[in-house]
């Protein structure tokens, strides 16, 4: 059972969802999704972390005080400082996934006393891939094809950037959405429009400061999918780890591993966390 709670934070207010009890977790969900998308994985860490999810400002129940901003993972990663103090865990374990592992970078380079451990599962840091100015335009040409065409042309060049479809899929048999993974689809969905308009470069064109986190005392641990071979970021995420001089640590399933078998992917998680 899962409590739900607001946070006022400069411009913006942030929804959240707690959970469990034990040393404390922040999921940061990336690109449009929000809270919703970890909710199997936070049940099943419940009984070992206190699991905190939230949707990032601009989307979902995270609304600006005013008007739609421009992203900046600068402020993102202040956002996700003073969840960490609300919720008075610190310095705490964090996962971000996607876009929100681009998050979770920048927090342990902004905040390093708010982070015990960091595991980036799959950041889209495009910059320090070897064909970067290739990946660079490709996100480009998905903005533009969203200002010229809309929402659903420019996802249809979004997953064929990202390598999304192609890879070979664990046969994991799944029951049926529940209401609220239908819903938590449906908000997602419905922010769409923001995170291509506003969202999607500044996410993917943010680079990492490799050095800080080297010489940092935050542990970093990136992630990377079992069946995610090829797809872009994992390839960014592989980068990252030989950037930071680490091994990187497979999770089950692709990019959206944590949703699809949220109990593999906790027993990981923790695994990995108890080595911190």
């Amino acid at each position: 059972m899962s409590t739900t709670k607001t946070l006022k934070v400069p411009g913006a207010r942030l929804y959240y969802e707690t959970r469990g009890s034990g040393p404390l977790l922040l999921m940061i969900p990336g690109g449009p999704t929000d809270a919703g998308i970890f909710a199997g994985l936070a049940a099943c860490l419940a009984e070992r972390y206190t699991v905190v999810a939230y949707d990032p400002r601009g989307n979902s129940r995270s609304t600006f005080d005013g008007a739609p901003e421009e992203q900046r993972v600068d402020v993102h990663a202040d956002d996700a400082a003073r969840l960490i103090a609300a919720a008075g865990g610190a310095p705490a374990h964090v996962l971000g996934s996607s876009g929100g592992a681009q998050i979770g970078l920048e927090l342990a380079v902004r905040h390093p006393e708010s982070v015990r451990t960091l595991v980036a599962h799959e950041p889209p840091c495009l910059e320090l891939l070897p064909d970067a100015e290739q990946a660079v335009a490709g996100v480009r040409d998905t903005y533009d094809v969203y200002r010229r065409d809309g929402v659903g042309p420019a996802m249809q060049r979004f997953g064929e950037l990202a390598g999304l479809g192609g890879a070979p899929q664990e046969t994991i048999e799944q029951p049926p959405p529940s209401p609220e993974a239908m819903e938590a689809f449906a908000r997602i969905g419905g922010n769409m429009d923001y995170f291509l308009g506003h969202g999607l470069k500044p996410l993917s064109f943010y680079a990492p400061d490799v050095a800080t986190l080297r010489a940092g005392r935050v542990r970093v641990v990136v992630g990377v999918g079992a069946t995610s071979t090829g797809q872009l970021a994992q390839r960014c995420a592989l980068a990252l780890a030989e950037r930071l001089g680490t091994d990187p640590v497979i999770f089950p399933g692709d990019h959206g591993g944590f949703g699809a078998q949220p109990e593999r992917f906790a027993d990981t998680l923790h695994r990995v966390l108890q080595g911190s």
